[in-house]
């Protein structure tokens, strides 16, 4: 893994691999660019997913409520943020779990937990995705924590995903998670509420007009993408 280095943007203070690093958005988003000179490594797609989870990591500060995704991207993340707080670079941070798997893996990590009923305001939460389009709408669900993940997410003040590139879409639907898409979504809140039409139906894995950042690892660098 490349040494790590500091930089920023008008949203976040980022910790990153020495890779290219640049800001992404589409209108009415805004962001500043900003770059780190290159190195030629060859990162896995684990890599990548680590890259991303332990750059939106050092936007936590202490004295956070979080909300701990689920997902093998997130994992990341909860690894990182147990690894800080044993060093004592982080302090005085309470994770809420998204799934039993989250939980599990925060107290072995020694990250104190709460529960929304306690702590119903989170400041930040940090959680991975199965697909990104270009608006920062997100498909999820695919790790089967998909109720929990949107009551945590949705009460966020601040909600960054971290994904490696192979999650970047042109439309919804786009990469056929479980099965052939002909024509991905092409208005996602009239999916969303058609689907919730269905009886039976408690939640789905629209998640849309939530995530305030997109930490997006490739080959060729890091992207940030906000709003």
């Amino acid at each position: 893994m490349a040494s790590l280095s500091f930089v920023s943007s008008s949203h976040l203070t980022l910790r990153t691999p020495s890779i290219a690093i640049r800001t992404a958005s589409s209108s009415p988003r805004t962001s500043v660019s900003f770059s780190v000179k290159a190195q030629s490594v060859a990162l896995s797609q684990d890599d990548l997913k680590k890259i991303a989870a332990e750059t939106a990591v050092q936007a936590i500060k202490p004295g956070m409520v979080l909300g701990l995704g689920t997902g093998s991207t997130a994992a990341f993340a909860v690894d990182q943020i147990g690894k800080l707080l044993s060093s004592g670079e982080l302090y005085d941070i309470v994770g809420i779990p998204t799934s039993k798997r989250t939980e599990e893996q925060a107290r072995s990590l020694g990250i104190p937990l709460v529960g929304l009923d306690t702590h119903p305001r989170i400041d930040l939460a940090i959680d991975g995705a199965d697909e990104v389009d270009p608006n920062l709408d997100l498909v999820k669900g695919r790790g089967g924590a998909l109720l929990r993940e949107k009551m945590v997410e949705a009460v966020a003040e601040k909600f960054i995903v971290v994904a490696d590139d192979t999650k970047l879409v042109t439309g919804l639907g786009g990469s056929g998670l479980a099965m052939p898409v002909e024509n991905p979504l092409t208005d996602g809140f009239a999916a969303a509420k058609e689907i919730e039409k269905f009886q039976g139906v408690v939640e789905h894995g629209l998640f849309l007009g939530m995530a305030t950042s997109v930490i997006i690892a490739g080959k060729n660098g890091v992207e940030v993408m906000n709003k």
